[in-house]
């Protein structure tokens, strides 16, 4: 039978999920925030595609919508990765964890810039993802081959 200990620099694990928690809050913020002023109403999700090709901040919310909507769509296999990954390697998992956060930011940074393309900016974010997967799939291996 597979047990885990959970040590100290767990608590690094634990960090890196509240910080990336933090980021994602702050995303969805910015788009509320942004919303007003560009006159996208609620409950409407984007502003129609004819008006953001018009309307500069309309096509900046569109952006600011679509980057945090990507992100929550990774966010849960994210956060999964990271916790488990973390138990194991409470030193790798966060610090792949923080790359993926840093990531998602120049993400955010690039895609709202006003030129949608500058979103690779935030494409080394994937080493995080990549990596957490690695070591998920590493430890899921070790523990299968060792009953």
């Amino acid at each position: 039978m597979a047990s885990i200990t959970l040590t100290a620099e767990y608590g690094y694990t634990v960090a890196v999920s509240a910080v990336s928690t933090v980021l994602v809050t702050l995303l969805g913020y910015n788009v509320g925030a942004y919303r007003k002023e560009a006159g996208v109403p609620l409950p409407t999700m984007y502003a129609e595609e004819s008006e953001a090709k018009k309307d500069k901040k309309k096509m900046i919310f569109n952006c600011k919508q679509r980057v945090h909507q990507n992100t929550l769509e990774g966010f849960t296999s994210f956060m999964v990765s990271l916790m488990v990954a973390g138990t194991r390697y409470p030193v790798a998992a966060p610090a792949l964890g923080l790359i993926w956060c840093v990531g998602r930011m120049a993400y955010s940074y690039g895609y709202t810039s006003g030129d949608p393309n500058k979103r690779m900016y935030g494409g080394f974010g994937h080493i995080g993802d990549i990596g957490l997967l690695g070591l998920n799939i590493k430890m899921a291996f070790d523990m299968i081959t060792a009953a």
